[in-house]
């Protein structure tokens, strides 16, 4: 496995989660002269967006975020997530961040099947960082933040041979292999089948610096072409007409890490049956876990890293859900494999006693208190997260 993973990883996942925040966000946008304290206006959207940004961002986090590491589980990963999408005024229940965290990961589980090359998983990671560049224009600070990262990327993954960006691309989907969640938009446009695997196309450009396939040549040992033969391939290739600029500012070409929410469409997503019996047998292990040591480890100095912004004086989180009704997300939460819930890490670590303080504090310092139903705020009327996508 790619030691170099993690960042890619990480950036990709977040710039999906900001995608769907901002889509819905926009979606509820409520004119501020005829807003009511309890509804969600264009400065929230901002402020949500900025605050998410800002800490995803920090200087302290991106530092623990290079160094050098093997990717641990999607249970502690998942919780990196949950802390930075708290890290503003916005709070989302144990059943909407599930399915959140489900379209993040089918999104870019789909954008690394289908990159051309393995190094353009990283023109993906830049699609990923415009976009968020276009969320917070009119913040210098933040934007001078994602810039730097920009750079990070860069000096760390400028001069790796095709040979490591394959692994980092193998390392990538052996993290998201047996993940078979069907994604409305996945499956109207047909590039994901209804067992939740997804359709790899059999048209469009080749890979930048290759040929369209068709052709057999064969060469005798001076290295001259000797024969050549045609052959029908059965699909609709054509050669790519230019490489994709990995500068700071320049057209990517490739389209894979835009934002697909964009346009308003219903996004809902499904336990594929296949996935649910996979669950059902391969339940995590309760023994000892001999990476479990160093994923609290990672978890402590990548929480440590983050600066979450508490909401000053008394105003209150704004609960977004994600489903249609309160009833719907009860029910998710219910009817969800316990295998995929993320709810709980099973850490065994007892030994470590300080590192486990040291974790304690840290988690202590995100603690969010549940807001009671009663109490009105934005979030209540921010519904159908996906559906109204």
């Amino acid at each position: 496995m790619s030691m170099r993973t993690l960042p890619l990883l990480f950036l990709n996942l977040g710039g999906e989660m900001l995608y769907i925040l901002d889509q819905r966000l926009r979606a509820q946008n409520i004119p501020v002269d005829k807003a009511r304290k309890d509804e969600w206006t264009e400065v929230d959207r901002k402020r949500v967006l900025n605050d998410i940004i800002s800490t995803m961002f920090s200087r302290k986090f991106m530092e623990e975020l290079f160094k050098p590491q093997e990717l641990y589980s999607k249970k502690a990963l998942r919780t990196v997530y949950d802390r930075l999408a708290h890290a503003s005024i916005m709070r989302l229940n144990q059943a909407s961040m599930d399915k959140l965290y489900d379209l993040m990961t089918m999104a870019f589980k789909y954008q690394v099947l289908l990159c051309p090359r393995p190094k353009d998983v990283l023109l993906v990671t830049f699609n990923h960082l415009d976009a968020i560049k276009g969320f917070i224009q009119d913040s210098p600070t933040i934007l001078h933040q994602v810039d730097e990262t920009f750079r990070q990327l860069t000096e760390t993954y400028g001069g790796l041979s095709a040979g490591e960006f394959q692994l980092i691309r193998q390392t990538l989907l052996i993290f998201f292999q047996d993940l078979h969640i069907r994604v409305s938009i996945f499956l109207k446009e047909r590039v994901q089948s209804s067992n939740g695997r997804f359709v790899l196309p059999v048209s469009g450009p080749v890979p930048w610096g290759t040929e369209v396939p068709g052709v057999i040549r064969m060469f005798n040992k001076k290295g001259e072409e000797i024969r050549k033969i045609e052959f029908k391939h059965g699909g609709n290739y054509v050669a790519a007409l230019r490489e994709g600029s990995f500068e700071l500012h320049g057209d990517r070409v490739l389209k894979l890490g835009t934002n697909m929410y964009s346009v308003n469409r219903p996004v809902e997503t499904h336990m594929s049956g296949a996935s649910k019996n996979l669950a059902s047998r391969t339940q995590e292990s309760i023994a000892p876990n001999p990476l479990a040591k160093e994923e609290l480890n990672f978890l402590a100095r990548l929480m440590g890293g983050m600066e979450i912004k508490k909401p000053s004086g008394p105003e209150p989180g704004f609960r977004l859900n994600l489903f249609t009704t309160d009833e719907e997300e009860e029910q998710a939460a219910l009817t969800r494999p316990e295998e995929l819930s993320y709810e709980v890490i099973n850490i065994q670590a007892t030994q470590d006693q300080r590192r486990n303080e040291e974790l304690a504090r840290i988690m202590g310092e995100f603690e969010i208190t549940e807001q009671p139903r009663s109490s009105a705020s934005k979030g209540d009327d921010l519904l159908a997260m996906m559906d109204g996508l």
